[in-house]
Protein backbone atom coordinates (compact mmCIF):
# COMPACT_ATOMS: atom_id res chain seq x y z
CA UNK A 1 0.00 0.00 0.00
CA UNK A 2 1.19 3.19 -1.37
CA UNK A 3 -0.15 6.25 0.90
CA UNK A 4 1.05 10.00 2.33
CA UNK A 5 2.16 10.00 6.12
CA UNK A 6 -0.43 11.96 7.91
CA UNK A 7 -1.08 12.90 11.70
CA UNK A 8 -2.66 10.55 13.48
CA UNK A 9 -5.96 12.31 14.17
CA UNK A 10 -6.46 13.36 10.29
CA UNK A 11 -5.24 10.02 9.40
CA UNK A 12 -7.87 8.31 12.17
CA UNK A 13 -10.42 11.02 10.48
CA UNK A 14 -10.04 9.68 6.76
CA UNK A 15 -10.24 6.02 7.75
CA UNK A 16 -13.16 6.23 9.54
CA UNK A 17 -14.89 8.59 7.14
CA UNK A 18 -14.03 6.52 4.07
CA UNK A 19 -14.80 3.08 6.02
CA UNK A 20 -18.20 4.37 6.61
CA UNK A 21 -19.09 5.35 2.71
CA UNK A 22 -17.59 1.94 2.13
CA UNK A 23 -20.32 0.25 3.93
CA UNK A 24 -23.03 2.96 2.58
CA UNK A 25 -21.96 2.85 -0.83
CA UNK A 26 -22.14 -1.27 -0.71
CA UNK A 27 -25.23 -1.24 1.19
CA UNK A 28 -27.20 1.03 -1.52
CA UNK A 29 -25.92 -1.02 -4.48
CA UNK A 30 -26.72 -4.25 -3.02
CA UNK A 31 -30.15 -2.60 -2.26
CA UNK A 32 -30.29 -1.91 -5.61
CA UNK A 33 -29.58 -5.11 -6.74
CA UNK A 34 -31.81 -7.04 -4.52
CA UNK A 35 -34.88 -4.24 -5.56
CA UNK A 36 -33.97 -4.96 -9.46
CA UNK A 37 -33.88 -8.85 -8.55
CA UNK A 38 -37.32 -9.02 -7.47
CA UNK A 39 -39.01 -6.20 -9.74
CA UNK A 40 -37.26 -8.45 -12.72
CA UNK A 41 -38.94 -12.05 -10.91
CA UNK A 42 -42.41 -12.71 -11.08
CA UNK A 43 -44.78 -11.26 -8.59
CA UNK A 44 -42.74 -8.05 -8.81
CA UNK A 45 -41.82 -6.54 -5.55
CA UNK A 46 -44.10 -7.73 -3.44
CA UNK A 47 -42.45 -10.78 -2.95
CA UNK A 48 -38.88 -8.71 -1.64
CA UNK A 49 -38.48 -9.31 2.10
CA UNK A 50 -39.87 -8.03 4.88
CA UNK A 51 -38.31 -8.24 8.17
CA UNK A 52 -37.40 -11.75 6.94
CA UNK A 53 -40.67 -13.04 6.72
CA UNK A 54 -40.40 -14.28 3.43
CA UNK A 55 -39.59 -15.36 0.91
CA UNK A 56 -37.81 -18.53 2.13
CA UNK A 57 -34.68 -18.47 3.94
CA UNK A 58 -32.82 -20.31 1.02
CA UNK A 59 -34.06 -17.72 -1.49
CA UNK A 60 -33.19 -14.94 0.85
CA UNK A 61 -29.69 -16.29 1.39
CA UNK A 62 -29.35 -16.39 -1.96
CA UNK A 63 -30.41 -13.18 -2.90
CA UNK A 64 -28.73 -10.93 -0.60
CA UNK A 65 -26.06 -12.93 -0.39
CA UNK A 66 -25.43 -12.03 -4.44
CA UNK A 67 -26.39 -8.83 -4.14
CA UNK A 68 -23.80 -8.36 -1.04
CA UNK A 69 -20.88 -10.15 -2.95
CA UNK A 70 -21.70 -7.51 -5.64
CA UNK A 71 -22.16 -4.48 -4.33
CA UNK A 72 -19.27 -4.53 -1.72
CA UNK A 73 -17.20 -6.21 -4.54
CA UNK A 74 -17.65 -2.64 -6.63
CA UNK A 75 -17.32 -1.19 -3.13
CA UNK A 76 -14.07 -2.39 -2.48
CA UNK A 77 -13.04 -1.48 -6.00
CA UNK A 78 -13.78 1.67 -5.91
CA UNK A 79 -13.07 2.58 -2.39
CA UNK A 80 -10.47 0.27 -1.43
CA UNK A 81 -8.54 0.05 -4.56
CA UNK A 82 -8.93 3.71 -6.17
CA UNK A 83 -9.31 5.96 -3.39
CA UNK A 84 -7.12 4.41 -0.25
CA UNK A 85 -4.71 2.78 -2.84
CA UNK A 86 -5.10 -0.85 -1.08
CA UNK A 87 -4.14 -4.14 -3.02
CA UNK A 88 -5.12 -7.43 -2.42
CA UNK A 89 -2.30 -8.26 0.07
CA UNK A 90 -3.55 -5.40 1.81
CA UNK A 91 -6.75 -6.86 1.95
CA UNK A 92 -5.49 -10.61 2.86
CA UNK A 93 -6.61 -11.80 -0.57
CA UNK A 94 -4.28 -14.76 -0.40
CA UNK A 95 -3.35 -17.00 -3.67
CA UNK A 96 -5.40 -19.94 -4.22
CA UNK A 97 -1.90 -22.16 -3.81
CA UNK A 98 -1.99 -20.90 -0.02
CA UNK A 99 -5.81 -20.47 0.70
CA UNK A 100 -7.57 -23.64 -0.45
CA UNK A 101 -5.69 -25.36 2.97
CA UNK A 102 -6.65 -22.33 5.01
CA UNK A 103 -10.41 -22.66 3.63
CA UNK A 104 -10.26 -26.18 4.73
CA UNK A 105 -9.12 -25.24 8.40
CA UNK A 106 -11.50 -22.32 8.45
CA UNK A 107 -14.00 -25.04 7.24
CA UNK A 108 -13.23 -27.42 9.82
CA UNK A 109 -13.30 -24.50 12.56
CA UNK A 110 -16.87 -23.22 11.90
CA UNK A 111 -18.21 -26.93 11.05
CA UNK A 112 -16.62 -28.55 14.16
CA UNK A 113 -17.55 -25.36 16.81
CA UNK A 114 -21.49 -26.10 14.88
CA UNK A 115 -21.30 -29.64 15.91
CA UNK A 116 -20.11 -29.31 19.48
CA UNK A 117 -22.96 -26.36 20.06
CA UNK A 118 -25.01 -28.55 18.86
CA UNK A 119 -24.00 -31.63 20.63
CA UNK A 120 -24.34 -29.41 23.82
CA UNK A 121 -27.51 -28.83 23.09
CA UNK A 122 -27.97 -32.10 22.89
CA UNK A 123 -26.66 -33.49 26.66
CA UNK A 124 -27.92 -30.52 28.38
CA UNK A 125 -30.76 -29.17 26.91
CA UNK A 126 -32.80 -31.94 26.21
CA UNK A 127 -32.75 -31.02 22.46
CA UNK A 128 -33.20 -33.85 19.94
CA UNK A 129 -32.99 -34.35 15.98
CA UNK A 130 -36.44 -35.85 14.89
CA UNK A 131 -37.50 -37.57 11.32
CA UNK A 132 -39.15 -35.70 8.52
CA UNK A 133 -40.31 -36.81 5.78
CA UNK A 134 -38.43 -38.23 2.57
CA UNK A 135 -35.58 -40.20 2.33
CA UNK A 136 -31.78 -40.15 2.97
CA UNK A 137 -31.09 -39.05 -1.03
CA UNK A 138 -33.45 -36.08 -0.70
CA UNK A 139 -31.32 -34.97 2.14
CA UNK A 140 -28.16 -34.99 1.05
CA UNK A 141 -29.47 -33.14 -2.05
CA UNK A 142 -30.91 -30.65 0.14
CA UNK A 143 -27.70 -29.92 1.95
CA UNK A 144 -25.62 -30.03 -1.30
CA UNK A 145 -27.98 -27.11 -2.99
CA UNK A 146 -28.38 -25.21 0.66
CA UNK A 147 -24.60 -25.06 0.96
CA UNK A 148 -23.97 -24.14 -2.18
CA UNK A 149 -26.43 -21.63 -1.48
CA UNK A 150 -24.98 -19.78 1.45
CA UNK A 151 -21.62 -19.00 0.01
CA UNK A 152 -22.35 -16.16 -1.52
CA UNK A 153 -24.05 -15.31 1.78
CA UNK A 154 -20.83 -16.22 3.49
CA UNK A 155 -18.22 -14.61 0.97
CA UNK A 156 -20.42 -11.18 0.72
CA UNK A 157 -20.79 -10.61 4.60
CA UNK A 158 -16.78 -11.67 4.91
CA UNK A 159 -15.63 -8.85 2.12
CA UNK A 160 -18.35 -6.68 3.44
CA UNK A 161 -16.99 -7.16 7.20
CA UNK A 162 -13.56 -8.01 6.47
CA UNK A 163 -12.70 -5.94 4.26
CA UNK A 164 -11.56 -2.50 3.71
CA UNK A 165 -12.87 -1.00 6.64
CA UNK A 166 -11.67 -3.56 8.79
CA UNK A 167 -8.50 -2.96 7.22
CA UNK A 168 -8.24 1.04 7.35
CA UNK A 169 -9.17 1.13 10.30
CA UNK A 170 -6.95 -1.54 11.89
CA UNK A 171 -3.94 0.91 9.91
CA UNK A 172 -5.09 3.60 12.24
CA UNK A 173 -6.43 2.05 15.87
CA UNK A 174 -4.72 -1.13 15.70
CA UNK A 175 -6.37 -4.42 15.10
CA UNK A 176 -8.13 -5.20 18.39
CA UNK A 177 -9.97 -1.76 18.35
CA UNK A 178 -11.03 -2.17 14.51
CA UNK A 179 -12.33 -5.89 15.34
CA UNK A 180 -14.05 -4.09 18.77
CA UNK A 181 -15.88 -1.41 15.69
CA UNK A 182 -16.53 -4.03 13.07
CA UNK A 183 -18.25 -6.20 14.99
CA UNK A 184 -20.68 -3.51 16.71
CA UNK A 185 -21.02 -2.14 13.13
CA UNK A 186 -21.65 -6.35 12.13
CA UNK A 187 -24.43 -6.71 14.92
CA UNK A 188 -25.92 -3.55 13.62
CA UNK A 189 -26.67 -5.20 10.57
CA UNK A 190 -28.41 -8.83 12.33
CA UNK A 191 -30.83 -6.05 14.13
CA UNK A 192 -33.77 -7.73 11.67
CA UNK A 193 -33.13 -11.11 12.11
CA UNK A 194 -36.34 -13.24 13.54
CA UNK A 195 -36.48 -14.30 17.05
CA UNK A 196 -33.54 -12.05 18.05
CA UNK A 197 -32.54 -11.25 21.48
CA UNK A 198 -30.17 -9.76 23.60
CA UNK A 199 -28.16 -12.83 24.07
CA UNK A 200 -28.15 -13.93 20.65
CA UNK A 201 -26.99 -10.29 19.78
CA UNK A 202 -23.94 -10.61 22.21
CA UNK A 203 -23.17 -13.73 20.06
CA UNK A 204 -23.34 -12.56 16.82
CA UNK A 205 -20.99 -10.14 17.94
CA UNK A 206 -18.39 -12.45 19.87
CA UNK A 207 -18.82 -14.54 15.91
CA UNK A 208 -17.70 -11.24 14.31
CA UNK A 209 -14.73 -11.25 16.93
CA UNK A 210 -13.98 -14.56 15.78
CA UNK A 211 -14.36 -14.54 11.83
CA UNK A 212 -12.16 -11.29 12.73
CA UNK A 213 -9.34 -13.39 14.49
CA UNK A 214 -9.55 -15.83 11.58
CA UNK A 215 -9.01 -13.13 9.29
CA UNK A 216 -5.86 -12.45 10.49
CA UNK A 217 -5.14 -16.29 10.10
CA UNK A 218 -2.24 -16.21 7.48
CA UNK A 219 -4.76 -17.69 5.30
CA UNK A 220 -6.31 -14.44 5.49
CA UNK A 221 -10.02 -14.42 3.96
CA UNK A 222 -9.70 -17.62 2.87
CA UNK A 223 -9.85 -18.73 6.48
CA UNK A 224 -12.90 -16.73 7.87
CA UNK A 225 -14.46 -17.28 4.84
CA UNK A 226 -14.38 -20.87 6.11
CA UNK A 227 -15.12 -20.75 9.43
CA UNK A 228 -18.47 -18.61 8.12
CA UNK A 229 -19.72 -21.06 5.82
CA UNK A 230 -18.44 -24.08 7.90
CA UNK A 231 -20.46 -22.60 10.80
CA UNK A 232 -23.57 -22.36 8.63
CA UNK A 233 -24.10 -24.93 6.12
CA UNK A 234 -23.44 -27.20 9.13
CA UNK A 235 -26.31 -25.65 11.44
CA UNK A 236 -28.72 -25.75 8.42
CA UNK A 237 -27.42 -29.76 7.05
CA UNK A 238 -28.59 -31.03 10.53
CA UNK A 239 -31.85 -28.74 10.51
CA UNK A 240 -30.91 -25.65 13.04
CA UNK A 241 -32.02 -22.37 12.79
CA UNK A 242 -29.25 -19.78 11.29
CA UNK A 243 -29.03 -16.60 12.69
CA UNK A 244 -33.15 -16.62 13.29
CA UNK A 245 -33.46 -18.26 9.66
CA UNK A 246 -34.68 -21.95 9.44
CA UNK A 247 -34.02 -23.22 6.18
CA UNK A 248 -36.04 -27.02 6.10
CA UNK A 249 -34.47 -30.44 5.64
CA UNK A 250 -36.30 -33.56 4.53
CA UNK A 251 -35.90 -36.85 6.76
CA UNK A 252 -34.11 -34.69 9.51
CA UNK A 253 -35.17 -31.96 12.21
CA UNK A 254 -33.68 -30.64 15.08
CA UNK A 255 -35.69 -29.36 17.91
CA UNK A 256 -33.70 -27.04 20.26
CA UNK A 257 -34.96 -28.30 23.46
CA UNK A 258 -35.50 -25.91 27.03
CA UNK A 259 -34.51 -23.77 28.17
CA UNK A 260 -33.78 -21.25 25.41
CA UNK A 261 -30.99 -19.45 26.72
CA UNK A 262 -29.09 -22.42 27.37
CA UNK A 263 -29.84 -23.48 24.02
CA UNK A 264 -31.00 -20.70 21.70
CA UNK A 265 -34.65 -21.98 20.91
CA UNK A 266 -36.34 -20.57 17.57
CA UNK A 267 -33.00 -17.83 16.88
CA UNK A 268 -31.03 -21.44 16.60
CA UNK A 269 -27.93 -22.41 18.63
CA UNK A 270 -26.53 -18.97 18.49
CA UNK A 271 -28.94 -17.33 20.55
CA UNK A 272 -27.62 -19.82 23.77
CA UNK A 273 -25.35 -19.27 26.12
CA UNK A 274 -23.82 -22.96 25.22
CA UNK A 275 -22.72 -21.11 21.99
CA UNK A 276 -21.28 -18.41 24.15
CA UNK A 277 -18.64 -21.00 25.18
CA UNK A 278 -18.10 -22.57 22.14
CA UNK A 279 -17.75 -19.40 20.40
CA UNK A 280 -14.93 -18.05 22.92
CA UNK A 281 -13.43 -21.26 22.47
CA UNK A 282 -12.80 -21.44 18.70
CA UNK A 283 -11.77 -17.42 19.26
CA UNK A 284 -9.27 -19.28 21.33
CA UNK A 285 -8.36 -21.65 18.39
CA UNK A 286 -7.82 -19.33 15.94
CA UNK A 287 -5.60 -16.87 17.87
CA UNK A 288 -2.85 -19.65 18.03
CA UNK A 289 -2.89 -19.10 14.16
CA UNK A 290 -3.03 -15.76 14.31
CA UNK A 291 -0.01 -15.36 16.80
CA UNK A 292 2.40 -17.24 14.94
CA UNK A 293 1.54 -15.10 11.44
CA UNK A 294 4.39 -13.45 10.50
CA UNK A 295 3.34 -11.33 7.35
Amino acid sequence: MTTTAMPGRQAALRATTWSLGYFLLGLVVSALLVAGWYLLMPGGLERAPTGFANPPAAELALVEGGASLLGYGFATWLIGFKVLHLNRADLRWRPASRGVGWLSIGLSLGAGAAVLTLVLSLATGRAAFTGEEGSPVDYLATVSRTTLLLVPAALGEEIMFRGVAQVALAQVMGRWRALGVVSIVFVLFHLLNPNLTVLSLLNIGLASGLLGVAFYSPGGLWTSFGTHLGWNATLAALGAPVSGLSFPMPWLDYRPGRPSWLTGGAFGPEGGVLATGVIMLATVVASRWSSRETA
